[in-house]
């Protein structure tokens, strides 16, 4: 069993959620929303450490949850300060990861409904070429544009060559650490975790993701969430044990 330690970039201002509270700590089938991805990962035996970036805006001491609390306690979970953008808050993350651990996967705190299957899919792709991320086919018509809107149209980009990825994104230790060092760009440029190693030149790879691997940015995409749950039976993704470090 290959081991693997996870950041869960967490120090956005979630702007676009459009209320005066965070995001991360909104319940979700009981439960704060963050509670989902850390114990789908917390359960897993082969992840040495989570490392969470955040900021005073999210305050887990305060959050009163018994189920945050108890991913708290375990001490594979540690907290560090985050960025001012995602870049910096996974390069902060990536500084807490011990050197003897050599592959890190990058999830959003956001993504509730991540499966073992997609992290093990994705972990297993990563061990084969070094770096991997789940996608899903764009389905929609994307057209280029120099905005903002009225703008006239560039051109239309074929869909069979464009994919939209997810997380956790997953690659070796080193190779991200050294594609910070030499970014060419503003880190407040990448958009994209794996995006570090395109511009350094090392391959990534796609596999299948998963379409229930939602991102919750706005209050529309909470109640989404609220609607798989109920539509698809599942149990809550928090109901997972936590295997004991």
């Amino acid at each position: 069993m290959h081991s693997f330690a996870v950041i869960l970039p967490a120090a956005g201002g979630a702007t676009r959620f459009g209320r005066p509270v965070n995001k991360l700590l909104v319940p979700l089938a009981g439960v704060p929303l963050i509670v989902h991805p850390l114990r789908a990962f917390l359960s897993r035996p082969d992840v040495t450490d989570v490392i969470v970036p955040t900021s005073a805006a999210l305050p887990f001491a305060e959050a009163r949850s018994p189920e945050l609390e108890a991913c708290l306690r375990d001490r594979r979970l540690r907290v560090c300060p985050g960025g001012s953008n995602r870049a910096e808050s996974v390069r902060r993350g990536l500084a807490e990861v011990p050197e003897t651990t050599q592959w890190v996967a990058v999830h959003d705190a956001a993504r509730p409904f991540v499966s073992q299957e997609l992290i093990t899919r994705t972990l297993a792709a990563a061990l084969e070429h070094g770096a991997a991320v789940g996608a899903m086919p764009v389905s929609l018509t994307v057209k280029e544009a120099d905005g903002p809107l009225p703008a006239r149209v560039v051109r239309t980009i074929p869909r069979r060559r464009l994919w939209a990825v997810q997380t956790p994104q997953v690659a070796r230790r080193a190779d991200l650490k050294a594609a910070f060092e030499t970014c060419p760009i503003p880190l407040d440029q990448v958009t994209d975790d794996l995006q570090l190693l395109e511009l350094a030149g090392k391959p990534v790879w796609l596999v299948d993701g998963d379409e229930h691997n939602i991102k919750v940015t706005t209050p529309t995409d909470l109640r989404i969430a609220e609607m798989l749950l109920k539509l698809h039976a599942w149990p809550a993704v928090a109901d997972s044990p936590i295997v004991p470090p």
